[in-house]
């Protein structure tokens, strides 16, 4: 795949696609990550004692700033990493079916565009309607922010 395209198709199986590691539990990374609560005395106390370097689960000593552990090789980002044109811009996360698109295998008359699609060997049509406007929605979205889209359909 180019890794210039703005465009990247993602599945959860396919070892061939643009992935990054991920955490492993991300609800558990951010309660660890979370700043602990101190009590009334602690509190008061903080104003006298030196500043104290903290250390991480590790030993390591860490200099007031978050850093996530290291990452462990098998688990994966679904996404590749942020552009250098896109790091400052917000990212704006759209899901396409039945908000900007309905897809039926049943023929719709005036579909926008026909999918051939392979389901167990059998090749089967797949009708997509756009809702209106959706062209220059997502023109506008591409101009003003980083944009994800997500669909559910099969990456046939």
């Amino acid at each position: 795949m180019d890794a210039t395209s703005i465009i990247t198709q993602v599945s959860r199986d396919d070892e061939q696609l643009n992935v990054y590691p991920s955490y492993p539990n991300d609800k558990d990374d951010v309660d660890r990550l979370k700043p602990q609560k101190r009590g009334l005395f602690q509190s008061l106390l903080c104003c006298w004692r030196r500043n104290r370097t903290k250390t991480n689960q590790n030993g390591t000593q860490i200099d007031g700033s978050t850093t996530p552990p290291p990452l462990p090789d098998q688990q994966r980002y679904l996404l590749p990493q942020v552009r250098l044109t896109d790091m400052h811009r917000k990212c704006m996360v759209i899901d396409l079916d039945e908000t900007l698109v309905h897809s039926s295998f049943k023929p719709i008359p005036n579909a926008d565009f026909i999918v051939p699609v392979e389901i167990d060997g059998t090749v089967h049509q797949v009708y997509v309607l756009k809702r209106p406007h959706v062209d220059e929605f997502l023109q506008k979205m591409g101009e003003l922010y980083e944009c994800v889209l997500f669909t559910a359909s099969l990456a046939k």
